[in-house]
């Protein structure tokens, strides 16, 4: 068995591993370059395989960093099935597709720097489009129960395990028999902390020979999440004791089902003030809130029994979604009294924009950030602490209070990291999707031989 490293390899974006094994080439994931200068032309370079010898990809969850690039390898050739739980094939579609839109916006935009030789109005290539997303669509094979195994070719078996990170997340173990040896192989894909409210706990194999494993939060630990939701409900209720609006930039996949969850149960302990109107503006948010409904079976078993007996755990009072544009611009008209859940989380486009821009400056308001914001992003300058920020075009002050609450984070801090690894039998650690500082943190607290690839690099396993 042959691993190479194609993304997230001390960087935390654009995961994509290949597993080289009885004759077969498959892919593990097939993300998209995030927040970094040369994002775009990380994306549009070469994968370092060539995508017609891939023979299937195995999705482990639907994060853009995970399967943004599938419509481009499809683009360029691939022609493969594509293997994933039926969540992660959903939520797809909807990343996808919207990768796909954004792609072809961006690409339309008047170009800042006109270069001489270009014919007024020329515009840039979409990496991929609409097409390309749909054909990739039609790529999407067999969906996987967690905890089943299946043959994905002659002499080669996958078994997908509880990842515990979004809704259908999986760490996937691949099984190969090679002229009579047989070699077992664990990715981790992106993994969770146990004691979520949603989502199982992660649940490692028992054994393998190498383990690929993420460390985002290799260097750390996150607050509490008893901690973090008492802080959420508090900020909450300020802001509506000032007369003002809750502006939440949130995250569509998990995170937005995550915190309609929270404030259904916080209207049910009394914790937050009777009369709030919930609005959840974010297309994606709403269709994603509709898989979770659908996916009984990938979540706790306490949440499911909720779902089955029709008593809807994200459904907190007085909750509307606005999908159309008119009616989110109706939510605007609204000046005390509403939590608006919009896209994105890190204020980089979509809805939440338009309510920053009409709730920033008002000091009633305030801004609720649940989430990790780059180094760039509106939402990391506002809150830096910037006085006066660019929202569409706008020059606009922040006199909201802004609140950074830190424990809702997706992905497992270094105490469960550890402990997850700690339950696998394997001599030796792939530490990958995390910056180099992470990777060097949690090292030394594994056993056995740790590596730390670079992109490009390959290892027998």
């Amino acid at each position: 068995m042959k691993l190479s490293f194609h993304g997230a390899d001390q960087s935390v974006t654009g995961s994509c591993h290949l597993i080289e094994a009885a004759g077969k080439r498959i892919l593990v994931d097939c993300g998209m370059f995030q927040g970094g200068a040369s994002e775009r032309a990380e994306n549009a370079g070469d994968f370092g395989f060539d995508p017609r010898s891939i023979d299937l990809l195995v999705l482990t969850h639907a994060h853009l960093d995970h399967c943004g690039r599938i419509p481009l390898l499809v683009q360029r050739g691939f022609r493969g099935e594509i293997v994933s739980t039926a969540p992660t094939r959903s939520l797809a579609r909807l990343v996808m597709l919207d990768a796909a839109r954004l792609q072809e916006e961006d690409a339309h935009r008047p170009m800042r720097k006109a270069r001489r030789w270009e014919p007024r109005g020329a515009v840039e290539k979409p990496l991929y489009d609409l097409e390309d997303a749909i054909k990739a669509l039609d790529r999407f094979g067999r969906s996987v129960e967690i905890g089943e195994t299946i043959d994905l070719a002659p002499n080669i078996r996958a078994t997908f395990c509880e990842a515990g990170h979004i809704i259908g997340s999986a760490s996937i173990l691949i099984e190969a028999t090679e002229n009579g040896s047989a070699r077992r192989l664990v990715m981790s894909g992106d993994l969770g902390d146990p004691g979520r409210a949603l989502l199982r706990d992660p649940a490692p194999p028992p054994s393998a020979d190498a383990v690929v494993m993420e460390t985002t939060y290799g260097g750390r630990d996150h607050k509490p999440l008893d901690a973090s939701i008492e802080e959420f409900y508090e900020a909450i209720a300020q802001i509506r004791a000032r007369g003002g609006n809750v502006v939440i930039p949130t995250f569509a996949l998990e995170r937005a089902q995550e915190l309609l969850y929270y404030l259904k149960r916080g209207f049910e302990q009394s914790r937050l003030p009777p009369d709030l109107q919930i609005f959840v503006d974010s297309p994606m948010a709403i269709s994603a809130t509709d898989i979770a409904r659908d996916s009984a079976d990938f979540l706790r078993p306490e949440l499911a029994a909720e779902l089955r007996a029709d008593d809807d755990p994200f459904a907190p009072p007085h909750l509307r979604f606005t999908k159309l544009s008119r009616d989110s611009m109706e939510i605007n008209a609204i000046r005390t009294g509403a939590v608006i859940l919009a896209g994105s989380g890190m204020a980089t486009g979509g809805r939440v924009l338009h309510h920053l821009r009409h709730n920033l400056a008002r000091p009633e308001c305030g801004v609720v950030f649940v989430g990790f914001a780059s180094a760039g992003t509106l939402a990391r300058k506002i809150i830096d602490g910037a006085r006066v920020v660019r929202v569409l075009e706008d020059e606009v002050p922040v006199r909201a209070s802004v609140h950074t609450i830190n424990g809702f984070s997706a992905h497992a801090g270094r105490r469960s990291l550890i402990a997850w690894r700690n339950r696998i039998q394997a001599p030796r650690t792939f530490l990958v999707h995390g910056e180099i500082s992470a990777i060097q943190a949690l090292a030394p607290a594994l056993p056995g031989e740790k590596v730390m690839p670079k992109i490009g690099d390959s290892a027998k396993i």
